[in-house]
């Protein structure tokens, strides 16, 4: 076995689990999920069944990545963070797979802890999302997103520092340009 998997965590049959990856305390992988290379879930982590998770993937303690999210790859999902995939539940009138909606986090995004991913949305590439925000649509790549609904507040480089008033990053030296509204590396 070229990854690690905790005595306490439970690994369903037809799971797929990429090298180097860590599976800590108290998880639960479930039939069909898929998690890349070199991912890490802490403890009490719930992949549920068919997720599909990227390489490099960090999932903290305490988050069920819900039927229905993808995480693509260098996605960091903080403590206690929540992602939906039914936005009308109802216990007595379950939708089942088919009445999931769709949520994708796109490469390097991160989500900070306690925050609330509403489904049906994409967060884009390399965006941050603050502590407790609640995302209730779609986020621009790079975009720094908080507040309840979320809204943007900033733009944030590959490297997590926040862009102030200047398109070069004062850590890593790296360039982008705004068009459209659309910020992208140059």
């Amino acid at each position: 076995m070229s990854y690690f998997v905790h005595e306490s965590s439970y690994i369903d049959e037809g799971v797929t689990i990429g090298d180097g990856t860590k599976v800590w305390h108290f998880c639960h992988v479930q039939k069909g999920a898929s998690l890349g290379e070199k991912c890490s879930l802490g403890q009490n982590v719930n992949i549920a069944n068919n997720v599909k998770i990227g390489n490099g993937v960090k999932i903290q303690n305490n988050v069920s990545v819900y039927e229905g999210v993808e995480l693509e790859n260098y996605v960091f999902c903080g403590p206690s963070m929540v992602f939906t995939n039914d936005l009308t539940p109802r216990s007595k009138y379950p939708k089942g797979t088919e009445g999931y909606k769709r949520t994708l986090v796109k490469y390097g995004a991160s989500i900070g802890a306690n925050a609330t991913i509403v489904c049906g949305h994409t967060i884009g590439r390399w965006a941050m999302i603050a502590s407790g925000a609640v995302v209730t649509k779609d986020v621009p790549d790079y975009a720094l997103m908080a507040g309840v609904p979320a809204k943007q507040i900033g733009w944030v480089c590959e490297c997590g520092t926040v862009l102030k008033n200047e398109w070069k990053c004062q850590e890593c030296d790296r360039e982008y340009t705004l068009n459209d509204g659309e910020l992208q590396e140059k």
